[in-house]
């Protein structure tokens, strides 16, 4: 499985960022505590990545590609399995990329645990793609050359009676 990095925050947790934002007494014309040379509004509203160029390029150029979850709310837990079958799991490396500083502003300022941190928003991965494991490279390199930030998130597996999506290590946790 690959991930693709967001650009931000996308279209989920606005609820959550809003209430952030009024019970600190935040203006979205503050500063932002993240970019230089932003407001905190621009920098909250950063927009969403659209992928469908490079995925479309990678689609076709490596015929590898067996499925894609958009990582909306519900985040990893409730996207992944929408296009699993039901004999497979995701085991995804949390060491594989790294927490982006949005999302580790918002969670400190919110004091919120990492379940519901991934329940909310993508947490810097917006898209995963499942390929066939002998061609991730192939698709990587399509990938990075149409300008995508890819990520190794990990494998899947016969599953059990386990959940459906299992994360190893703590999610975004890498470097």
């Amino acid at each position: 499985m690959l991930g693709l990095a967001s650009s931000g925050i996308h279209s989920n947790g606005y609820s959550l960022v809003r209430r952030l934002v009024d019970d600190n007494n935040l203006s979205y014309s503050d500063a932002s505590p993240i970019n230089d040379g932003e407001t905190l509004g621009e920098t909250l509203l950063t927009p969403t990545r659209i992928y469908v160029k490079s995925l479309l390029k990678a689609i076709r150029g490596s015929g590898a590609v067996k499925a894609m979850a958009h990582i909306t709310g519900g985040g990893f837990d409730e996207n992944i399995p929408r296009v699993l079958p039901d004999t497979l799991a995701a085991h995804i490396d949390g060491n594989s990329w790294a927490l982006p500083a949005v999302f580790q502003w918002l969670r400190k300022l919110g004091g919120i645990e990492l379940s519901e941190m991934s329940r909310t928003f993508n947490c810097g991965v917006g898209m995963v793609v499942v390929v066939e494991a002998g061609k991730a490279a192939q698709v990587t390199e399509i990938l990075q050359s149409e300008g995508e930030t890819v990520y190794q998130l990990g494998t899947l597996k016969a599953r059990g009676e386990g959940p459906a999506v299992c994360m190893l290590g703590e999610l975004g946790s890498g470097a």
